[in-house]
């Protein structure tokens, strides 16, 4: 089994092996490459193509942007990142349609054992041996995460869901909900009283009738 193979099927997995170290260095030097450009530069499209395991034909990343495997993440249409992505992808992360993020937002789809001596070794040759082990991120459709926020592995967040600044999302959130807090839990219902059409202007409401629709 190969050091990937073994992250996907949940296993322990060698993060220093150099079979993993070479997918994340081509992630790296995209990411390091992209963060160089101007924001105007259409070839940033082509590095963010060539990185990421699958993304829609509508989206922008601000950046700067950090992907550990980028390979590992897949995106649907229209998606929309701030400054200062972070996406520790080693295990897959799925993100849906219509996906907003605020600035800082942290995918974290990777952990390490919480018994010190399981986490990290020294070998005879005084090199480090450092574990991991990794669960998926699932995000829904319709998903707004507000700044700060940092979605831990395991996670799945379903359809139509707000996740408010500064959570640190540690569990399951139910489709329709604004969630935030840490540990990040379902406040409420979205609900039709939460809307704010009344502050587009008259000449605004061409512009916005995509979004009233």
């Amino acid at each position: 089994m190969t050091e990937e193979e073994k992250i996907f099927a949940g296993y322990m997995f060698d993060p220093r092996s150099r079979e993993l170290g070479e997918i994340k260095h081509k992630a790296h030097e995209l990411c390091r490459r992209y963060n160089q450009m101007d924001e105007y530069d259409p070839a940033r499209r082509d590095v963010i193509r060539q990185m990421l395991g699958q993304v829609g034909s509508v989206f922008y990343f601000q950046g700067p942007i950090q992907f550990n495997y980028g390979s590992h993440t897949f995106i649907g249409e229209n998606f929309f990142a701030n400054f200062n992505l972070t996406v520790m992808d080693d295990a897959r992360i799925f993100i849906g349609n219509n996906v907003c993020f605020g600035p800082n937002v942290s995918l974290m789809a990777t952990t390490h054992p919480l018994i010190a001596q399981e986490r990290m070794g020294l070998d005879e040759e005084g090199r480090t041996t450092m574990a991991e082990y990794a669960h998926e991120i699932h995000i829904g459709n319709n998903v707004w995460i507000a700044c700060n926020a940092v979605v831990l592995g395991g996670v799945h967040i379903g359809d139509n869901v707000v996740i408010g600044a500064g959570s640190v999302v540690t569990k399951d959130i139910p489709d329709g909900y604004l969630a935030f807090g840490n540990p990040c839990r379902p406040v409420r219902p979205i609900t039709e009283a939460d809307s704010k059409k009344d502050l587009i202007l008259p000449e605004d409401l061409e512009h916005f009738s995509y979004n009233l629709m």
